[in-house]
């Protein structure tokens, strides 16, 4: 069996494609312009003119003026799994990023079609592991004579091309709340786990939730010759964690914690597990985007919230609750500038061209990539 050589080249966001690439980000079309008054009416006029045959998916980093127009907001997964379980509606309008409607594609019936508004809107994080870069490395671990004790764990912030070489070598996705239980599987399997794309949450699960050390886990840098390792630190570690991050969740510092903590009186720190170790360590509570949600929903009134994630969601947790003091952690902002990518003139675009049956920006993975990231994918859902 050949695999695809998939190698990003780095092009300037929404210009360019390279049909070679996991993904292009070529977005034509006419837009309507961002300043168009009668752009929300145009949204909701093409979205009751499809009716039940679209169905619009939201993540919780997308801007308000998009997220209004969402049937289900959520995370990743979530929102891949309420994709699937729409049969009825051809058309799946996914205002996230590039993997996640992948994961949607994948996930969904052969009839569906899955559109991105804007091809631009990918994931750095995802970006950090290809194919070639990560096949090379499973070629290091075979030389180091370690790759059968190895096991494959991906996060859902990963291309399809990523999960489906997870699954092609017994392994599995995770995301933020099951990576605990994902290692637990994995290392019931072999006694080394491969970890990919974001370093931060698989050293965060751990030494954090399984008792390892620092010293048990090593980073393996694509961009140096073996990763950067020795043969005999990778025959000594026990996760090998793959040298990628989130831009938004890996902004966030240790001081950032210490001036929040100095300003704001009885202050809780709640920060997303992609944060640093040492953000992570200096926080209150820590867990996934859903666990914030309901933190934040559940907390007393007149308590005070520095939360380390994405600023789109924190300044919604803030708005929907005016009793609680609720900020973002550090004081410079930053949006995810690539979820961002998905604006109102986008989703008009999309919307109006369904409503003429014209289907643009779709995401469609090969069958044989498919496959296996569905292998990887249900092997995920069928964790203890």
């Amino acid at each position: 069996m050949t695999t695809p050589v998939r190698d990003l080249p780095l092009l300037l966001l929404g210009r360019g494609a390279d049909p070679d690439s996991e993904r292009g980000v070529d977005c034509p079309g006419d837009l309507p312009p961002a300043s168009d008054p009668a752009l929300v009416e145009r949204a909701r006029a093409a979205k009751a003119a499809l009716g039940d045959r679209v169905f619009v998916l939201g993540h919780h980093y997308q801007r308000d003026e998009v997220i209004q127009f969402a049937d289900v907001t959520g995370d990743s997964f979530k929102l891949a799994r309420e994709a699937a379980a729409r049969p009825q509606a051809p058309y799946v309008v996914f205002c996230g990023v590039h993997f996640m409607a992948e994961s949607a594609d994948i996930l969904t019936a052969d009839h569906q079609r899955v559109v991105l508004p804007d091809l631009a809107a990918g994931c750095s994080m995802a970006d950090m592991a290809t194919f070639d870069q990560v096949e090379e490395c499973w070629e290091v671990l075979e030389d180091a004579g370690v790759a059968d004790d190895v096991v494959p764990v991906t996060y859902m912030n990963s291309s399809a091309d990523i999960k489906a070489f997870v699954g092609r070598r017994g392994g599995t996705v995770c995301t933020s709340s099951n990576a605990r239980r994902a290692l637990e599987w994995a290392f019931s399997k072999g006694s080394k786990v491969l970890f990919l794309p974001d370093q931060h949450l698989g050293r965060n699960t751990a030494v954090l939730e399984m008792g390892m050390s620092l010293d048990d886990c090593v980073v393996y840098n694509p961009h140096r010759p073996d990763g950067g390792l020795t043969r005999q630190r990778l025959r000594d570690a026990r996760m090998l964690l793959w040298r990628g991050h989130c831009s938004v969740h890996g902004r966030f510092t240790k001081e950032s914690v210490d001036e929040v903590r100095a300003r704001v009186p009885d202050v809780n720190v709640l920060v997303h597990p992609e944060c640093r170790h040492e953000v992570v360590l200096g926080a209150d509570l820590i867990g996934s985007t859903e666990f914030i949600i309901k933190t934040i929903e559940s907390a007393p009134s007149g308590s005070a919230w520095a939360v380390g994630t994405e600023l789109n969601l924190v300044k919604r947790l803030a708005q929907a609750h005016p009793d609680k003091n609720v900020m973002f952690l550090d004081r410079t902002v930053c949006f995810c500038s690539t979820m961002n990518r998905i604006d109102l003139p986008h989703l008009v675009w999309a919307l109006e061209s369904l409503a003429r049956d014209e289907v643009v920006n779709p995401i469609e993975v090969d069958p044989e990539t498919a496959h296996y990231a569905r292998v990887a994918l249900d092997q995920m859902l069928a964790l203890p």
